[in-house]
């Protein structure tokens, strides 16, 4: 019996077993083994007695065979309850009427006495039996109804801390009671036909009719079982199930419905800051393109070859400016809508890392990247595109003269790329606000961009697995990690020397 003691803090598993022990004991309460051993001593117990008890001769008399018998109608009722023990009480009765009571070998009792010694003997044997019997069904019964309250008790502490998910509910549900699938349906807005909310198991009812089962779980629900119909004493813990997932399935639509507003009022976020941040940003380029165009196009006005190199250089800039601002608005709205399906393939940062510094100025980057440096997993295009993000961001906010030291290490089994500039850095509490959309230092002036570099960057970053973090850098500045993954097997066969060159 001590199997059927719970804790709330036990698994699932383990309280569905001992739930199932529960149901299993009221058809067999005392076991299969004891009631075995209770028929066998019931029944085959009297007659070896009565074998011992002739063969000897004993003569001992009647009341102490009575006395003898009795002993083992108790053994079958503790053994196997009451219907072994009754059982053992009538052949008990017949060997000592037969037997042992006088005349010996025939049915009649000579002396009252032996007459009430066998009324005595039959009261008390099924006396005992029925007090085993009765005690055996209180403990069953105080063992199931601690089995439910530790299941009530499991259901509303998982509520309180809100780990009931719906899935893992009915699979709950199917694993207590050891049936083959549960379904929780819903009427439909039509209230016509039904329709699964979830359901676990194999071919789950599809409708109420056709389930062994139905408890209702609320407004237009119903919890159906198949697989056997349950007892009534299963009801109450079953309605309790039942009600447990109905508000597990409104906990989910909840969180749908807060998860869709979110992403709206990010959505409404964005557009607003975009507004905000693009309208200077790309009318600065706009206007100084047009204004150089228009004086090139000026008729009254002969400009020498310098003067046209110069406009012609602002044209280019402008339009530079406006390819990369329109890049990183067409970037980011891939990122926010999930279309950036990354190409992975093993690949050399030699590979990558010059192109994309052709963007910054000359002298503006120092290079130590080591030799034999593993290959890395990664998507040339999108490497790129954050290795170049992260440089200009790093070159746009060191000092003048100052050149940004662009370094590659190899950590466990990642490589990691490092930015080190010595700006004026960025605070601790800052570090992981710097990679949210349309955010600028406080000194930024406008025309230096929206803002989505570095968010683009990360974003890019953490499709190919990879990470990008902000650190600062000793002696000041700051310090932006980038870890790639290194493919399976390709270890580092060692660091070479160091090779440093300017871009």
């Amino acid at each position: 019996m001590a199997r059927l003691g719970l804790d709330v803090q036990v698994v699932s598993h383990e309280l569905a077993r001992s739930y199932r022990n529960v149901r299993f004991f009221r058809t067999a309460h005392l076991g299969r083994p004891r009631m075995v051993a209770g028929w066998l001593t019931g029944t085959v117990g009297p007659v070896l007695l009565a074998a011992v008890l002739i063969g000897t001769g004993s003569g001992l008399g009647l009341a102490n065979e009575a006395l003898l018998f009795l002993s083992l109608t108790v053994a079958a009722a503790l053994l196997g309850g009451f219907l072994p023990a009754l059982a053992s009480a009538v052949v008990g009765s017949v060997l000592l009427n037969y037997f042992f009571a006088p005349p010996l070998r025939a049915w009649a009792v000579a002396e009252p006495v032996d007459v009430l010694t066998l009324v005595v003997f039959v009261k008390v044997g099924l006396s005992v039996a029925a007090l085993v019997d009765a005690a055996a069904r209180r403990t069953q019964q105080a063992a199931r109804l601690h089995a439910e309250a530790d299941t009530l008790s499991f259901l509303a502490s998982s509520l309180a801390r809100g780990e009931a998910e719906l899935p893992a509910l009915l699979e709950h549900v199917r694993e207590t009671f050891a049936i083959e699938s549960v379904a929780l349906l819903e009427r439909s807005e039509g209230r016509k036909r039904w329709v699964c909310a979830d359901a676990v198991g194999p071919v789950p009812a599809a409708r109420p009719e056709d389930a062994d089962m139905e408890v209702p779980a609320g407004e237009g629900l119903v919890l159906t079982l198949r697989g056997r119909t349950l007892p009534s004493g299963d009801r109450r813990v079953l309605g309790a199930y039942a009600a447990q997932a109905a508000v597990a399935l409104e906990r989910r639509r909840l969180r749908a419905e807060a998860e869709q507003a979110r992403r709206l009022e990010e959505a409404n976020r964005l557009r607003t800051a975009l507004l905000a941040a693009v309208s200077h940003d790309v009318r600065t380029p706009l206007a100084a393109i047009k204004a150089s165009v228009t004086s090139l196009r000026a008729d009254d006005i002969a400009w020498s070859e310098e003067d046209e190199a110069e406009l012609l250089a602002a044209v280019e800039e402008g339009a530079d400016r406006l390819a990369h601002l329109v890049g990183n608005l067409l970037d980011m709205s891939r990122l926010h809508t999930g279309t950036v399906v990354p190409l992975i393939v093993e690949i050399d940062l030699d590979e990558v890392v010059p192109p994309a510094l052709k963007g910054v100025p000359e002298d503006a980057v120092i290079l130590d990247i080591p030799e034999g440096l593993p290959m890395v997993a990664a998507d040339v295009g999108l490497l790129e595109r954050v290795v170049a993000n992260v440089v200009e961001n790093a070159v746009k906010h060191s000092p003048p003269g100052q050149a940004v030291l662009l370094s590659a290490s190899v950590l466990d089994d990642c490589v990691e790329l490092r930015t080190v500039d010595r700006g004026p850095g960025v605070p601790d509490s800052l570090k992981e606000e710097i990679f949210e959309p349309f955010q600028r230092d406080a000194d930024a002036t406008r025309g230096n961009g929206v803002g989505l570099g570095l968010a683009v960057a990360r974003g890019f970053a953490e499709a190919q697995g990879g990470t990008l973090t902000a650190e600062g850098t000793p002696g000041g500045g700051l310090t932006m990690v980038l870890t790639l993954r290194t493919p399976p097997g390709r270890r580092p066969v060692g660091t070479g020397h160091s090779t440093k060159a300017t871009s």
